[in-house]
């Protein structure tokens, strides 16, 4: 269907033709016309399908340019989906002069009050900062017209149901709510039934959505043989563009260094970053200034990069839903992509889960040799060569390289130059902290446990990952981090008792059954090893 069809201000049209759009997406095509009959309007699509224009489209038609009053609000869980989702309203509507501001947490927050008062005609915002920014009476609410909930489920997953209730309540009853979810488990469908009146439910199959569009793969593997064997697939694969997804903070920051000391331009985005520092790197990736962006789940939420081509899931996900945004990150706009999962043994009763969520199987995968990945390395490394000869005058080279041929044979010239090139694995080693895998789900129903609600807790002592390990993990108090449930070590010191009934504390407080530091006083542990 075109955009042309479908009723929308000629102003509208105009931005779209700026940005280069004629057809709508499978989305757009059945979200726009529902939402500008005035219907409030459920949508299960993910990031990358259009969806911002299948809700931003009918909410800019809604809106009267000459009226300074804030007319539309849009709600995001993160402070990336919030920026991009502001950036692509300003373009759809910079043709009918509308203002759109954005608030969020970790900036400064007297710039965004000077924005507000400007008074803009969309406000797009996470929750929190949303509530602040309310309840200094920055940001007014009686007027708008057009409610927005865009990735809802995230926003439940992060806690998020309490602010987002008290903002609606902020908002006039006769409003038009639009809800997008990229999964619609039984609680998004409680805030249709709560929110909502009688909400028209849009749904995009799942060979619309992604299923047909990735090759999906995985490897069974040890966890410490998966940074070396990730690093041979990306040597035989030859990825593009390519996003990591790691469990923990501390994995991202470990992936990371480890795939830059092996020669890869990659760097990593978690909340622990500042926002500068995350904006940075993702700007860095947008323009092909690295390859590799590892992230956490929530640090990559709502991500629009476009040319993703590969997604490896370092760390299998514990929800099968978490499966299907990152996978998102590839196979968009029509292009393939592929997703590769590294998966424990232990945990393949997960990868059959995930398989279930999104009815199609999984391929596995035999991981490359390192002969095989040098001999990719190689090929990637003649390729290049090749390109660079193509427009390079290498003259004032030439009587150089004459000495040389003189001194030594050219084919061991030539051998030097692709050492030169490529990442011997085998001379930088790289070591990354193991982490606990994730719990058995036998004897449990549904796909999670505790009776379906909620995420599982870790472990015996409901602590995740190794026993350095005390802060793992993402969480909701930095960018929107997920919080996991965990007991911290030193808690009720003396009255904890584990599993055994003994004390994990004696008399003068010091925690049993932890000898971390050997005679030396060196702590022992796991670390990235650099070459001497």
């Amino acid at each position: 269907m075109k955009f042309l069809e479908m009723g929308l201000d000629s102003t509208l049209l105009e931005s779209i033709e700026k940005m280069g759009f004629e057809e709508a997406t499978p989305i757009q095509a059945q979200t726009i016309p529902l939402a500008l009959s005035g219907v409030d309007v459920i949508g299960q699509a993910q990031t990358g399908t259009g969806k911002t224009a299948a809700f931003g489209l009918p909410m800019l038609q809604k809106i009267n340019p000459n009226d300074r009053r804030t007319q539309g609000l849009v709600i995001a869980p993160t402070r990336e989906l919030a920026i991009q989702t502001q950036e692509e309203l300003y373009r759809l509507g910079q043709a009918k002069k509308i203002r759109v501001s954005v608030v969020y947490g970790g900036a400064d927050i007297g710039r965004q009050i000077r924005q507000l008062k400007d008074k803009p005609h969309i406000v797009v915002g996470t929750p929190g900062r949303l509530l602040d920014h309310i309840s200094r009476k920055t940001l007014r609410l009686d007027d708008v017209e057009t409610l927005v909930l865009d990735e809802a489920d995230e926003m439940l997953n992060m806690g998020f149901l309490d602010d987002i209730e008290s903002i609606i309540s902020k908002v006039p009853e006769t409003r038009q709510t639009l809800l997008f979810s990229a999964t619609m488990p039984p609680s998004i469908k409680r805030i249709g039934v709560r929110f909502m009146k009688e909400p028209e439910h849009v749904k995009i199959k799942s060979n619309q959505m992604t299923a047909n569009l990735i090759d999906q793969y995985f490897v069974k593997c040890k966890d410490y043989e998966k940074f070396d064997i990730m690093t041979r697939l990306f040597d035989v694969q030859s990825p593009e563009l390519t996003i990591i997804f790691g469990r923990t903070k501390r994995r991202v920051d470990e992936l990371a260094r480890g795939l830059e000391m092996r020669g890869y331009r990659a760097e990593g985005i978690h909340g622990d970053l500042s926002q500068q520092k995350r904006m940075s790197v993702l700007r860095n990736f947008k323009n092909n200034k690295l390859d590799i962006l590892v992230a956490t789940d929530v640090a990559a939420r709502g991500l629009d990069i476009s040319g993703v081509t590969h997604v490896y899931n370092y760390d299998i996900p514990q929800d099968p839903e978490s499966y299907v945004h990152r996978i998102g990150r590839t196979g968009r706009a029509g292009k393939e992509g592929k997703s590769i999962t590294l998966v424990t043994p232990n945990e393949m009763e997960y990868l059959h889960v995930i398989e279930d969520l999104t009815k199609k199987r999984m391929t596995p995968l035999c991981p490359p040799t390192p002969n095989e990945a040098l001999e990719g390395q190689m090929a990637q490394a003649i390729e290049e060569l090749a390109e660079i000869s193509k427009g390079m005058k290498a003259n004032r080279y030439r009587k150089a390289v004459e000495v040389l041929v003189d001194e030594y044979e050219a084919e061991d010239l030539a051998a030097l130059l692709l050492k030169m090139m490529v990442k011997d694995a085998e001379e930088v080693p790289v070591k990354i902290t193991p982490e606990r895998p994730l719990p058995s789900r036998k004897g449990k129903r549904g796909g999670r446990g505790n009776g379906g609600g909620g995420r599982k807790r870790y472990g015996k002592d409901n602590r995740r990952g190794g026993r350095d390990n005390k802060r793992g993990g993402d969480r909701r108090g930095n960018g929107g981090e997920k919080r996991y449930d965990r007991k911290r070590d030193g808690e009720n010191k003396g009255k904890k008792k584990d599993n055994y009934g003994k004390k994990r504390y004696n008399d003068r407080g010091e925690k049993r059954g932890d000898k971390r530091d050997n005679k030396r006083g060196e702590k022992k542990g796991f670390t990235i090893r650099h070459k001497d």
